[in-house]
């Protein structure tokens, strides 16, 4: 074998390793992402959009409202701001969509803030940390429960402190959710947003 391809070799069998290490710390930072559960200290809770149909919020995104609806109603005093801009093939935001489910299901509209410009986790983010009072440096996220972990991993890096509540996974997206965000949450690391 020539020298120069024992060197393609090597590089492509480093690549393949160090793409398998991160492949299996993705893998670590999505478990480890479910272990802090919000327990209402927080005043305010994020709640993260997803996809809006026609005849309302997609499977992913009811799972989550139905989580958030759940945590409000256990902790009554706890803001929530819904968080998700309007895609192009969205006839609404995801914020205003999820203000239509939770006033449905008894929630207080004083109760909630919308931040509906976002169209990433990042955006998600950095808009509704605009939306809290400046003293406040501690939230609990409301998401899937496989984007917990990127999600929290992006507040980190906008100086806040989470707690999280991960919604279940619909069965006929988890696999392709759980392999789309480990790719996510490599770039998320390597990269920052």
């Amino acid at each position: 074998m020539k020298k120069s391809m024992k060197w393609i070799l090597v590089l492509i069998i480093i690549t393949v390793i160090i793409g398998f290490v991160f492949w299996v710390q993705a893998g670590k930072w999505m478990a480890d992402g479910l272990d802090a559960k919000a327990d209402g200290t927080n005043e305010y809770a994020i709640v993260l959009g997803a996809k809006v149909r026609i005849d309302g919020p997609s499977l992913s995104l009811r799972y989550r409202l139905e989580s958030a609806l759940e945590y409000a109603n256990d902790y009554p005093d706890v803001k929530l701001i819904l968080s998700g801009g309007q895609g192009p093939d969205e006839h609404m935001s995801e914020a205003e969509a999820m203000r239509i489910y939770l006033v449905e299901n008894g929630i207080e509209e004083e109760r909630l803030l919308l931040e509906s410009e976002s169209t990433s986790t990042y955006e998600n983010m950095v808009n509704s940390k605009n939306l809290l009072p400046s003293t406040i440096q501690s939230v609990t996220i409301i998401t899937s429960d496989f984007h917990v972990a990127r999600a929290r991993m992006i507040a980190r890096s906008l100086n806040l402190q989470t707690d999280a509540v991960g919604a279940k996974t619909p069965e006929v997206v988890k696999v392709q959710s759980n392999v789309r965000e480990r790719i996510a949450l490599i770039k998320t690391y390597i990269v920052g947003k």
